[in-house]
């Protein structure tokens, strides 16, 4: 799925707009154990209530692609027969009126998901009449290509308040109130079936992280039984390894200043052209910028070798997930200096009378703990 038709079923999943006519919770402690599990409906529910069970559905479908939203691909012989896939479908089919095939999922997220204090498991299952879009863009509502069905899922840390005074209107007094089990914004979820060209695609799911650094291994094997790539945060550590490792003595600070440089630009290029598909980078993108920077072919042969054993064989990756394309960070075991990523050139290494120095021009204002400082012209360099 790209931006645009994600942002679409976001904004079909309203209070005014949308067609679930229940949302189903199963409430869960720490222990892995059913608080309760709940149907309520959603046309005698307040209407800020209402709102806010709709706001927790919409957050599943927020963030960067690639980053907190990533494509689950389902085999072929997984949509033919499997148990995984025939679930989902069931449960799409029962609009997830069928209480044995909604609890089997349920139990399927409790027994394998990592997840510290009591947390909410949301379900809920809408229709929406996809409408008509001509060739310039502009949308038929009245027009409908096809009903795309699909299922939501979210699951939302449930975190305990502290006591606090609160007012009394009827007291004109504050007093203390008691502690409070509030939801949380999402921690995981997911989409079923993918929206793929605007049209339902049941070889696909969309599934939801918070947090790019942690991996739900157990719980995508056990609702997918599929993998996924690498954790956002992790591709990137394994990225700047990769370099490392495959470049050897040719890994400079030139080297690597030109890898950041031309992925950013890709991605500023991207923006600009406003293609709805993810901008992907292959192995022989990145290949083709350390040749240029005139990286030896043992040294290329090994990163290509590398590259396939870290992120799969011929695997593409999201250009967000491994560069950070607003920072551009200069480290020692002392010191770190942080360059805007658009002047890195500012940046060099040099060698003088022996010593490894990292030089940056200070020609206009310079600060030192928020004090600005003079550099006297007049002071000899020392060696």
């Amino acid at each position: 799925m790209n931006d645009k038709e994600i942002s679409e079923i976001r904004r079909h999943l309203r209070r005014d707009r949308s067609n679930i006519t229940a949302i189903y919770g199963c409430y869960v402690n720490d222990n892995k154990e059913i608080i309760s599990e709940f149907r309520q409906s959603t046309g005698i529910m307040p209407e800020n209530e209402s709102d806010k069970y709709f706001a927790l559905l919409r957050r599943t479908l927020s963030g960067s692609i690639g980053k907190n939203l990533i494509d689950i691909t389902f085999k072929t012989s997984q949509v033919a027969g499997s148990p995984e896939h025939k679930l989902l479908m069931d449960l799409r089919a029962s609009k997830l009126a069928d209480d044995e095939l909604r609890r089997e999922l349920c139990q399927k997220i409790i027994d394998n998901v990592t997840m510290e204090g009591n947390y909410l498991i949301l379900l809920g299952c809408d229709s929406y009449d996809v409408p008509f879009k001509s060739k310039d863009g502009d949308s038929q509502r009245d027009n409908a290509d096809e009903t795309y069905t699909f299922l939501v899922c979210t699951i939302c840390p449930v975190k305990q308040t502290k006591a606090n005074l609160h007012y009394v209107p009827e007291e004109k007094l504050f007093h203390d109130g008691a502690m409070n089990q509030m939801v949380s914004a999402p921690a995981l979820g997911f989409l079923f079936p993918a929206f793929d060209d605007r049209a339902t695609n049941i070889y696909n799911a969309l599934y939801y992280t918070h947090d790019i650094t942690a991996s739900q291994d157990a719980l995508i094997e056990a609702v997918f039984n599929t993998p996924v790539p690498q954790p956002a945060a992790e591709q990137k550590k394994s990225f700047e390894a990769l370099l490392t490792t495959a470049l050897g003595d040719e890994c400079s600070l030139d080297v690597v200043q030109t890898v950041h440089d031309q992925l950013c630009q890709r991605i500023e290029l991207h923006k600009e052209s406003k293609v709805p598909e993810p901008l992907m980078i292959s192995k022989e993108d990145v290949k083709e910028v350390l040749t240029a920077c005139g990286i030896s072919e043992e040294h290329l042969a090994k990163f290509s070798v590398d590259y396939d054993e870290t992120f799969g064989f011929e695997a593409d990756l999201h250009p967000r997930n491994i560069i950070d394309s607003k920072h551009f960070e200069v480290k020692t075991p002392d010191v770190v200096i942080k360059v805007d990523p658009t002047r890195s050139d500012l940046v060099e290494t040099r060698v003088i009378g022996g010593v490894k120095y990292i030089l940056i021009p200070a020609d206009e204002d310079v600060e030192v703990n928020g004090v600005s400082i003079h550099i006297d012209e007049k002071q000899p360099a020392e060696v």
